[in-house]
């Protein structure tokens, strides 16, 4: 696959669709000062590129009444059996993020639980019965202080 180059437009429409992937293509087109059609085609290029890879709904976990935020650091017995540990932990709803690492984990761990009676139940009856895994390390966060996609340049005043 070739490399796509993103220019200054590029970013301007990714950060549109970042802070709101239900805004109207013709809604972009207009802040960017450009045809409706453009915007179609530059999103195109990018999605086929594989820098767009879909669009989704962003859900707080609070909403739900999933209060805790924890990340859990794994150390394996053996690294290279990581990918049937994955496997196991990926059927574990309250894991929404998985990680490869480097440094004192092989494997980082986001998990979201009701309260900490529930995080400890998914500690010590699920994830650390799965074959291979040696110990756990758990952090929890007190305070997520910001959120966001991956980082694009904010080109509000650059017009092209």
């Amino acid at each position: 696959m070739a490399r796509y180059n993103i220019d200054n437009l590029d970013q301007r429409i990714l950060g549109f669709l970042i802070k709101n992937a239900r805004m109207p293509f013709l809604e972009v087109a207009r802040e960017c000062e450009i045809s409706g059609a453009a915007i179609h085609q530059r999103v195109k290029k990018m999605e086929d590129a594989g820098i767009i890879t879909g669009s989704s709904l962003q859900v707080k976990p609070k909403a739900l009444g999933l209060d805790v935020c924890a990340f859990v650091g794994i150390h394996l017995n053996e690294s290279n059996h990581y990918e049937t540990t994955v496997e196991a932990l990926k059927v574990i709803s309250e894991i929404v993020e998985c990680h490869f690492v480097t440094g004192s984990y092989q494997l980082l761990l986001k998990v979201y639980c009701r309260d900490h009676e529930h995080l400890m139940d998914i500690l010590i009856n699920t994830i650390q019965r799965i074959p291979n895994i040696q110990k756990t390390e758990t952090l929890i966060s007190l305070d997520q202080t910001f959120e966001r996609q991956v980082w694009v340049k904010d080109k509000k005043h650059v017009k092209e």
